[in-house]
């Protein structure tokens, strides 16, 4: 379980942990401060949704074939003119950017790179429903700067991440990140009176199984049998495994993954045969799954595409996407043995 918070702002925690690494050099902490201002002006937009004409679609499709809102466009916009002139960065990869976002002539490059999810769950926005932001840091491979050659050092295992999290904009405004490693996972939570993250859930440990599915069931139409069989076993009565589970489903997946998180359980979203143009599921393995594979890993959970570790998948492309079992360990491990064929339905 979380400890609750002690006080100490998010930037005094970045420095205790840069502190305890005697080769760091402070840019990976003015990298994530800076990502932190963006978050808290994202948040302020968010809050005041209601009240300004911020909502609803710009009319056009992002690369994904999606309906872009308008605070998705904001949150895009914030983020990489906040981070485009810090000097630590040599690309950024967007989940609504087609190709890589190249950092201007006038401001310095450096070793690290950026990929994100600027507004995770926007369909959400009207209703009120808690959204976020997700992201993932690497370190740069190759000596190349051209942005047309950077695509390799994008294209990393989720293991190689230096660090990865999201915020949520919910009832209130949360931070949770880790910098991998075995450094754990920590939760700050926004105090709007101060303006600052306070440390408020401390080393975050996802139980070892939960009594929480997540997953779209609308879609089951659309599932292979060993899918339809995972489920079923979910919502099958057997006491001595303390099921049936209790179904929860928001549809916005930062949501969905931070309830769990913090009270265990699975989020499901399997391949489906529902598009043509997305066989092997819906979200996006560089600014969806990697970053909160890393997250849960470090919370002591595990993440799976349903044949192995999320982590240790090569991507081929940004945009590639992947079906994703995400959780307490136990339960994306029987995910896992469903999926792959090594448990049998019945």
């Amino acid at each position: 379980m979380a400890k609750k918070g002690v006080g100490i702002t998010i930037t005094q925690h970045i420095l205790q942990q840069q502190r305890q690494k005697p080769e760091a050099t402070g840019a990976f902490t003015t990298l994530l401060n800076e990502l932190i201002v963006a978050a808290k002006v994202i948040s302020r937009e968010v809050n005041k949704a209601g009240l300004a004409d911020i909502l609803g679609s710009t009319g056009r499709t992002n690369v994904q074939d999606e309906q872009v809102q308008k605070l998705d466009v904001f949150a895009n916009s914030v983020i990489i003119e906040r981070m485009q002139h810090v000097g630590q960065l040599c690309c950024m990869g967007s989940e609504e950017n087609a190709d890589l976002i190249e950092i201007p002539s006038q401001y310095p490059k450096g070793p690290y790179i950026i990929v994100f999810d600027p507004l995770d769950g926007s369909s959400n926005i009207d209703v009120n429903v808690s959204i976020g932001t997700i992201f993932g840091i690497y370190r740069k491979i190759s000596d190349e700067t051209d942005i047309e050659m950077l695509m390799n050092d994008v294209l990393q295992p989720g293991l190689n991440q230096v660090a990865a999290g999201y915020f949520i904009y919910g009832s209130s405004t949360m931070m949770v990140y880790t910098t991998g490693n075995g450094t754990g996972v920590h939760g700050f939570t926004l105090y709007p009176s101060v303006g600052e993250f306070l440390l408020s859930h401390e080393n975050i440990r996802i139980p070892e199984r939960g009594k929480i599915y997540s997953v779209n069931e609308g879609n089951v139409a659309f599932w292979d049998d060993k899918t339809r069989a995972l489920v079923d076993y979910f919502k099958s009565r057997d006491r001595e495994s303390g099921r049936p589970y209790t179904s929860r489903y928001i549809g916005s997946l930062v949501a969905d993954f931070h309830r769990n998180l913090l009270k265990g359980g699975i989020f499901m979203y399997p391949a489906d045969k529902k598009d043509p143009k997305k066989p092997t599921g819906k979200l996006r393995l560089m600014v969806e799954a990697n970053p909160l594979a890393l997250v849960v890993k470090e919370a002591g959970g595990y993440a799976s595409d349903g044949s192995g570790p999320i982590l240790n998948i090569q991507p081929e492309e940004f945009h590639q996407r992947v079906p994703l079992y995400i959780g307490s360990r136990e339960d994306v491990q029987i995910a896992e043995d469903f999926i792959s064929g090594k448990r049998k339905p019945g």
